[in-house]
């Protein structure tokens, strides 16, 4: 684990630029797909209580990106990127302004230009973010409007989510390696509810562990408090049904910067037992679909990755490896 989690910034206004750096306990290609993939863009770029929304994202070179911040009033603030250079898994550039919602720039406050580079490290990932203006005024000014505080807070509540997530998964992971089958559930808030309805419905009981809560999570210096509201709410739970079929779930929490899309917030997971028939499953049903997250080996100790069919229906592939 990264001694120090919170990230570094250097600012250097007579230069007209400022530099962050940042480490995450995580592979390059987990971290790379975060700050790529609209769907886990709108995750986590906001501050709570904001959430951002993509209305369009192109992530290739020449691409753009359009999105609004919104307010917990949904007030909404716009703004764009465009992307000039890519470098797979290394690093990436852009433009970076405010604009209206069609993506016209606001020419008032000045466009910023971001050169990220994604580093692999013994324990991780260290991103590093150098963030230059054409004026010194446009460091100033995103300074001013609260960036530093903003981006702190974004980054530690994804991290805290994602390794929090993934522990309890691989904690429950003690069955060995036979192969399964279950539909993993994300909720507003409302999963212990809902899983307690299921339980009177099917006449089972939580199987693992039992109900896994946000205020189970260690402590950790550098990362933020878990909000008081979000501590009783459901990291993980598993609950048979008929004929031997897992139900998983977790809260997705707000406080959190996650928001969730009816449709998308439910994969059927498949756990195969061997890496060959994970990819022989997994490569079959791409045909025609849209890979969301490429199977890869994950920090969490798993081969993972999530599809859409080409019948719109979300899977999950989890092999743990050794």
């Amino acid at each position: 684990m990264a001694s120090n989690p919170e990230p570094q910034f250097v600012k250097d206004l007579a230069n007209k630029k400022m530099t962050i750096t940042r480490h995450f306990d995580a592979e390059v290609a987990l971290v790379w797909l975060t700050w790529t993939e609209q769907e886990l863009l709108d995750q986590w770029w906001a501050p709570k209580p904001w959430r951002a929304e993509t209305k369009s994202l192109n992530f290739s070179e020449g691409g753009r990106w359009l999105y609004a911040m919104i307010g917990p009033n949904n007030e909404r603030h716009w703004s764009g990127a465009i992307f000039s250079k890519i470098e797979f898994q290394r690093s990436f550039e852009s433009t970076s302004f405010f604009c209206d919602e069609n993506g016209a720039k606001n020419d008032v406050i000045p466009e910023t230009y971001w050169h990220t580079e994604f580093h692999p490290t013994a324990t991780g990932t260290k991103v590093m973010v150098v963030i230059t203006g054409a004026e010194e005024s446009a460091i100033k000014k995103i300074l001013e409007m609260g960036f530093e505080e903003g981006f702190t807070m974004a980054l530690g509540n994804l991290d805290q989510y994602l390794k929090a997530q993934f522990k309890i998964r691989q904690q429950l992971r003690s069955y060995g390696k036979r192969p399964r089958v279950s539909s993993y559930l994300n909720f507003p808030g409302t999963a212990e509810e809902a899983f307690t309805f299921y339980k009177s419905v099917f006449k089972t009981e939580f199987s693992g562990q039992g109900i896994k809560r946000f205020g189970e999570i260690p402590a950790e210096t550098g990362h933020p408090p878990v909000a008081e509201n979000v501590k009783k709410m459901v990291l993980h739970v598993e609950l048979p049904i008929t004929g031997g079929h897992l139900l998983m779930a977790t809260d997705s929490p707000k406080e959190m910067g996650f928001a969730l899309t009816q449709g998308t917030n439910m994969h059927i997971c498949v756990e195969p037992d061997s890496r060959e028939e994970t990819k022989r499953i997994f490569d079959a049903l791409a045909v025609g679909g849209n890979v969301t997250m490429p199977l890869q080996d994950m920090f969490f100790g798993a081969y993972f990755g999530t599809i859409t069919d080409r019948f719109g229906i979300n899977w999950m592939f989890n092999f743990m490896v050794g």
